[in-house]
């Protein structure tokens, strides 16, 4: 690999001299080349392995990468950077093929067939992330890009092979045209570096990280670099000279310890640099130690006696042990000042701690390959990657252990896209309805239909990660109360709730004006007196009886039934006579006359358009067509109710000053809903032919109980369904009466029950 592959800063020195070309791409492009990393695995695993490799090898012919190698070079160092993490032979095989269904029309079938469903999976999962990363390249996104990577991959391999793609082409984008750097360098710093740093493997974070800066700001890159060598050959002395010190310490204290130096990366001495604006000597932590001990008791002892060598600078210990980092990082960090005055950083940690640092949530198939019976995931000491190990000893099921990962990640995000490719995140179980509201409370309002990745869905439906949702809007669209059964964000609810108020306040106002009118003329008034100059006073001393603030919220409130038309309309009538306004005789008599034959002109006439301020009651569901009685209820507007209603009778009973006069439209504008009941003789199919004949009589099914109780020979069906009116209701039922099992059909009577 050493011919493709660039030497990552911080190695010293260089390869050996090159061989010929030739003999490099030969070597680079063999299979030997992975063979030596793949020694935990069993030899059979292995063949697998070498099979893929064989097939990749023979679809990538041809095939020449950027750099003049051969194309197979590219899937062998990204399979072996998988080897170091020593992930399962899927996951090899996937990254031997993860370009061959993008690049040599393989398809899925065909890897199904040779290679078995899971590497397929994952090889599909990885040609659709490289889809996704051209739809969108604003910075502002790159969080939500992020998330949307991590919560796409349905299995926490795609990630891993994906890091290790990106690693690669990183590795080897010198040989990549110069235009393409910035945008390829700027999406593994905002998108990829982040990524690996969330799943905690650390050394990849700062490769990436390393070789991004690198191609991004190469000018600075090269004067970091030689300020950082000139530093380290300064100060080699001094460094030395604490690693002598602290090595003989530990000895002493009858401590065994491993000691590592540590350099902090050019891109975060450059970030420390930039945010806190200081100048390259002011940053004094660029050189450190880890110190390596056996237990979690020792990490402590050790910082003691780190702490008796050198002083700490305040304020700078963090104990990552007892609360680790979310990605499951675990350390115990402080600065200490060392000798002629240079601050040092010292991190201490268990040899557990360690690997989790360095290689995070692969950490567990490290373990799984060096400890078979789970003694090791013990001392791994963090509950998350503790629960990530047991459920991958128990279940060694991939996509149950990345769904725990994504849990933990980000609880109850889901990641959608607008049809422009825009990310949006909504919380977990958001609906289309949602979707819409987050874009525009218009576009909620007036939402009819919506596709989910071209697929017409119902308004209802729960959005998945990575779905395209497009919302279908019609001018005359308002929100639906149903709506609000299903809806998840606080958003959506609030505005559906603020419409259907205004919509119920708008509708409200309507009715009261028409019940007041009504109610002055059987006191002898034609109309309503104006809002003008003249009438001011008469409408002040009316809201000052009422205790309105002002008219509008007066003719609300009679028509949510919250004031009496009558008792206002006899008040502003006694107003009107003060200033001298007589009652029309002939009015007066012709209302009270009429009155009790239910033909005032004043009366409410339904068609159905009435929305929240008229309710039909759903005791007996009146339809058009038969006698109704209209029930001013205390707050809930106007409650319809058939006139032979048994509840309708006992309020009528109670408080007969709240019932007013209604009567149907001669043509309604929608069709109304009623209960019937069939009692049918059970058999097979007995349920379709009800339904196939309600549908032939015209009548839409909008509910149907069985009820709870097992079948017997003879059982009971309760239908609501929506008929235009009484006539069409009889055609119904006479229609049922007809089909063979039916033995009765009725309408569920008013006030014998609910339908």
């Amino acid at each position: 690999m050493s011919a493709v592959v660039q030497t990552p800063q911080g190695q010293k020195g260089r390869p050996p001299a090159k061989p010929s070309p030739a003999a490099a791409n030969a070597a680079a492009a063999s299979f030997a080349a992975l063979t030596a990393k793949l020694d935990y695995l069993e030899p059979a695993d292995v063949e697998q392995v070498r099979r893929a490799y064989r097939f990749a090898d023979e679809a990538h012919l041809g095939q020449i990468r950027a750099s003049g190698e051969p194309y197979i070079t590219h899937p062998i160092a990204v399979a072996a950077q998988c080897a170091e993490w020593k992930l399962d032979a899927q996951a090899l095989m996937a990254a031997l093929l993860h370009d061959a269904i993008e690049d040599c029309g393989v398809t899925k079938p065909d890897l199904i067939e040779r290679f078995g469903a899971p590497v397929a999976e994952l090889v599909d999962g990885l040609t659709k992330l490289d889809k996704l990363q051209f739809n969108t390249r604003e910075e502002n996104q790159a969080e939500s890009f992020r998330k949307m990577l991590l919560a796409m991959a349905r299995d926490v391999r795609v990630i891993l092979i994906k890091l290790a793609d990106r690693t690669h082409n990183m590795r080897t984008l010198d040989d990549v045209a110069r235009e393409k750097w910035t945008r390829i360098s700027s999406e593994t710093l905002e998108i990829y570096a982040p990524i690996a740093h969330r799943l905690g493997l650390n050394q990849t974070y700062r490769e990436l990280q390393e070789l991004a800066f690198k191609h991004l700001r190469p000018w600075r890159y090269a004067i970091l670099n030689k300020a950082v060598t000139k530093s380290r050959n300064r100060r080699r002395d001094l460094i030395q000279k604490v690693q002598r010190e602290v090595e003989s310490a530990f000895p002493e204290a009858g401590m065994t310890v491993r000691i590592a130096g540590r350099e902090k990366t050019l891109y975060s001495v450059y970030r420390k640099m930039d945010e806190k604006h200081l100048s390259f000597a002011q940053v004094t932590d660029i050189y450190g130690f880890r110190v390596i001990v056996p237990t979690v008791i020792d990490c402590y002892t050790a910082m003691g006696l780190l702490h008796q060598i050198y002083k700490p600078v305040p304020g700078r210990f963090k104990d990552h042990i007892a609360i680790p980092k979310v990605n499951g990082y675990q350390s115990l960090h402080t600065t200490l000042v060392g000798p002629a005055g240079v601050n040092v950083e010292f991190q201490v940690r268990t040899e557990a701690m360690h690997v989790v640092a360095e290689s995070g949530v692969a950490a567990h198939w490290l373990y799984k390959a060096s400890q078979p019976d789970g003694d090791g995931a013990d001392r791994l000491g963090t509950k998350w990657l503790q629960s990530l190990l047991d459920i991958q000893h128990e279940t060694r099921d991939a996509a149950e252990f990345w769904d725990h990962v994504k849990i933990d990640l980000f609880p109850d995000a889901v990641y959608v896209f607008t049809p422009k490719s825009q990310i949006m995140a909504l919380p977990r179980g958001a609906t289309v309805v949602d979707f819409a509201y987050s874009i525009h409370s218009n576009i909620g309002d007036r939402t009819v239909a919506a596709k989910i990745n071209g697929v017409q869905v119902p308004l209802r439906t729960e959005l998945k990660n990575g779905d395209i949702v497009e919302v279908v809007t019609a001018p005359v669209s308002t929100p639906n109360p149903a709506w609000l059964g299903f809806v998840r964000t606080g958003r959506a609810r609030s505005k559906i709730r603020h419409h259907l108020k205004t919509l119920a306040q708008v509708e409200s106002q309507a009715l009261g004006e028409k019940l007041l009118t009504q109610a002055l003329r059987a006191e002898g008034m034609e109309k309503l007196p104006a809002e003008d100059e003249a009438h001011q006073p008469i409408w002040e001393k009316l809201l000052r009886f009422t205790g309105n603030r002002n008219r509008a919220e007066l003719l609300t409130d009679i028509g949510l039934g919250k004031r009496i038309a009558s008792i206002v309309g006899k008040r502003l009538m006694t107003l009107l006579a003060e200033r001298g306004e007589r009652p029309d005789a002939l009015l007066l008599t012709r209302e009270r006359f009429t009155a009790h034959e239910n033909v005032s002109q004043g009366e409410v006439v339904l068609d159905g358009s009435e929305n929240a301020s008229v309710k039909f009651a759903t005791c007996c569901r009146p339809v058009p067509g038969e006698s109704i009685v209209g029930y001013l209820g205390r707050g809930e507007g106007l409650v319809v109710h058939t006139e032979e209603c048994g509840v309708a009778k006992r309020l009528q009973h109670k408080d007969s000053e709240r019932f007013i006069s209604v009567e149907w439209a001669d043509e309604p504008v929608r069709p109304f809903e009623t209960s019937v009941l069939v009692t049918v003789s059970n058999g097979k199919g007995v349920l379709a032919r009800i339904a196939a004949a309600l549908a032939g009589a015209e009548a839409d099914i909008t509910h149907v109980d069985m009820g709870v109780e097992e079948a017997q020979d003879a059982t009971d069906l309760r239908f609501v369904i929506a008929v235009r009116d009484k006539a069409h209701l009889d055609s119904v039922l006479r229609n049922l009466k007809r089909t063979p099992s039916v033995m009765r059909a009725q309408r569920v009577r008013p006030g014998s029950g609910s339908g």
